[in-house]
């Protein structure tokens, strides 16, 4: 149990260290798209690349904090059932989403875009526009860092809803139980 409380411990300080870089990309987005306005209407002048830079920025973004998304709870949840529940039951339903849907959904995402992936990086695709961007093959990576953050994540929460299933609370951070509510 200890063992696995570690490996919960170290998934969560991964894509805690992954959410805290990419975050931050949030910021260079506004700016290169506050840039691109400024350039369009204020200088009359156009850089594609820079066009497809800020949506390109936003993907990585996204994928790369979505397994910290899922550590901070931030995703969105049918609170019906979830919200009022006790906290050994909702690591029984963490438990079984984690197994029927999330694992095998991180699977799908991953054996399906590695061809598609690979294939980016053989013929190291840039953008479709004409003087946009190289390096369309590293975005496309980030649909397989999306896989594993949230299947990393979602192992983490496995292990926490059997260690609170198993009576070891004492084991799960305090920053990763459940928050309470009014029912227990």
């Amino acid at each position: 149990m200890v063992l696995m409380s570690r490996l919960m411990r170290f998934i969560n300080l991964v894509n805690r260290i992954i959410g805290n870089v990419f975050c931050w990309l949030a910021v260079g987005i506004v700016l290169v798209c506050f840039w691109v306005v400024v350039e369009r209407y204020a200088f009359s002048n156009t850089r594609l690349w820079m066009q497809d830079l800020y949506p390109w920025m936003n993907g990585v973004m996204f994928t790369a904090v979505a397994g910290y998304a899922l550590y901070r709870n931030d995703h969105v949840r049918v609170d019906i059932f979830f919200r009022p529940a006790t906290e050994r039951r909702k690591a029984a339903l963490d438990l079984l989403g984690v197994c029927i849907f999330l694992l095998p959904f991180a699977y799908v995402v991953w054996a399906y875009s590695w061809r598609f992936v690979s294939r980016s990086w053989g013929l190291f695709e840039q953008s479709a526009n004409p003087g946009g961007m190289p390096g369309l093959f590293i975005v496309k990576t980030f649909i397989l860092v999306f896989a594993a953050v949230i299947a990393l994540q979602g192992v983490a929460m496995a292990i926490r809803s059997i260690l609170i299933l198993a009576g070891r609370e004492d084991l799960v951070p305090e920053d990763y139980r459940y928050k309470y509510s009014d029912t227990e």
